[in-house]
């Protein structure tokens, strides 16, 4: 199995992380190999033993591996215990202080950011695709963390694989929405080979928007979903190649027992 470790994070005393790749599950054809998506046309028993496979690896059991029914939306949920499948929260970001819970989002393009206070031992994580960044999830999520003990100053958060820049590119109601929001989100566009179109550096606009956040330690692992087809799924090169559906990773953080 491969998965990815933020070295910031990988430093922080009982914390235990992964930004899993699609290498090292049981999926096969579009899903190959370690699709952790319950959302997906993926046969059900391999997506258990992959979401398995990938608990062992965070050290919690797989009933304790958790993530919610993402929306893109702002909303996060406290988590004191684990869910079935159907009870799943209807959220984007999920924070805990309960060891022996892996937080976990689902991504397959969008931005995924796992935060930890190991001296609070409070986490989180969050599903940050452009529109969840947009509305303020990963500001909720901060908030939701202090609540439970953390402080900024300490907060370290590490943003995992996503598309990138150059091969994001989005239409002019994209952008004209971004600039109305705040005139300097114009630096995170760059123009595209479409008249009128541009690329979006979601990656970047995640960054800013937890520095406005007061998270002085960030780490960006620098990754790109969309370019690399060997160990990542890609919802936008999906619907590029006509794939009637695509994998999913799921990004974790832990706290041990």
């Amino acid at each position: 199995m491969t998965m990815l470790r933020a070295p910031t994070l990988n430093a922080l005393p009982r914390i235990r992380h992964g930004f899993f790749t699609r290498q090292g599950g049981v999926s096969e054809g579009l899903y190959a190999s370690l699709n952790g998506g319950v959302g997906s046309k993926d046969e059900a028993g391999y997506v258990a033993e992959n979401r398995a496979r990938m608990a062992a690896a965070v050290g919690v059991a797989p009933d304790h591996f958790l993530s919610a029914y993402q929306i893109h939306s702002p909303d996060v949920a406290v988590v004191d215990e684990p869910w079935s499948r159907d009870a799943r929260p209807r959220v984007d970001a999920l924070v805990t202080r309960k060891p022996g819970l892996a937080l976990g989002v689902s991504t397959a393009d969008c931005g995924p950011v796992l935060f930890a206070d190991a001296d609070a031992r409070v986490i989180g994580a969050a599903h940050a695709g452009w529109r969840g960044a947009f509305t303020g999830v990963l500001e909720a999520t901060i908030d939701a963390m202090t609540k439970l003990g953390a402080q900024r100053g300490r907060i370290v958060a590490a943003v995992g694989p996503l598309i990138r820049q150059k091969n994001y590119e989005v239409g002019p109601e994209f952008v004209a929405q971004f600039l109305a929001a705040d005139p300097d989100n114009a630096r995170f566009f760059a123009a595209a080979a479409r008249e009128a179109h541009a690329l979006f550096d979601l990656g970047g606009y995640i960054g800013d928007r937890l520095a406005r956040a007061d998270i002085e330690h960030v780490e960006d692992l620098g990754f790109c979903t969309y370019a690399d087809a060997d160990r990542f799924y890609s919802y936008r090169r999906s619907c590029h190649r006509g794939e009637p559906d695509y994998g999913r990773h799921i990004n974790a953080i832990a706290l041990a027992d």
